[in-house]
């Protein structure tokens, strides 16, 4: 079972001893740009907040509840035998829903080399029943012509996230599967007319994760954190170059 940990949340004190919550997604920021990471971990000036994906929300929400019906049945889904994935069932754990949790829980871990307390809230876990691996999976969900895939590169975002969580079910001590699943939804729009529902196609994608670069990027973050300096920015930010773009003509 995960530790409980009191953590500090909110903005980065440099020296601070308690250990500090950092998260999949700010971890992703830093990667993104290390100068928006230092104005909203460390000045508390977060980047403006995006427009809620409700409707892609409500696909995963769905979603959850269809291959909770088989996890506590303990049978195979449907689509998991669709794609000959033997011997994988939903995998049964008291603590799947705080697990899916990313606000208040999540799954989590203390990196002591940085204090840091590295969460990230999973959308599903699968455990191959002959092994004994899990299989971490992630709902996506979408609409776009032709087939949904892996290759654009701003969906290294995607892979990270997957790596992240691959590597916390490892530092909680659970032996994972390589290789973990993208659940893509993506909305059908040939069809002759709404009539009041969404229909979508469901492709299940395999990811084989690299968690390898982690372990560097905290103690990348930690030394983003403790440095007076504001770093530079990212060329391809664009929020930076927003701001810079602004800043010339003022």
């Amino acid at each position: 079972m995960q530790e409980k940990i009191y953590t500090k949340r909110g903005n980065y004190t440099s020296g601070q001893k308690e250990p500090y919550r950092i998260s999949r997604s700010k971890i992703d920021l830093f990667l993104n740009c290390p100068r928006c990471f230092y104005l909203d971990r460390k000045l508390g000036i977060p980047q403006p907040p995006s427009f809620p994906f409700t409707l892609n929300s409500a696909v995963d929400k769905l979603l959850k509840k269809e291959f909770d019906i088989h996890r506590a049945k303990q049978t195979a889904h449907p689509f998991i035998e669709k794609y000959g994935l033997d011997n994988v069932l939903p995998y049964q754990n008291d603590l799947m829903d705080e697990w899916r949790n990313a606000l208040s829980g999540g799954i989590c871990y203390l990196h002591k080399p940085t204090n840091f307390y590295v969460t990230g809230g999973v959308d599903d876990v699968w455990e191959n029943t002959k092994t004994g691996e899990l299989i971490i999976v992630d709902y996506k969900a979408t609409s776009k012509d032709g087939e949904v895939n892996l290759d654009a590169d701003w969906q290294i975002g995607y892979k990270r996230q997957m790596e992240v969580y691959q590597w916390l079910f490892k530092q909680n001590g659970f032996r994972v599967s390589d290789t973990g699943y993208f659940v893509y939804c993506n909305g059908i729009t040939d069809k002759e007319a709404f009539d009041g529902k969404l229909e979508f196609k469901v492709k299940l994608i395999p990811y084989k994760g690299d968690p390898s670069w982690i372990e560097q990027t905290l103690l990348d973050i930690k030394a983003c954190l403790e440095s007076s300096a504001l770093p530079q920015a990212s060329f391809t930010c664009t929020y930076c170059n927003y701001r810079k773009a602004v800043k010339q003509h003022e």
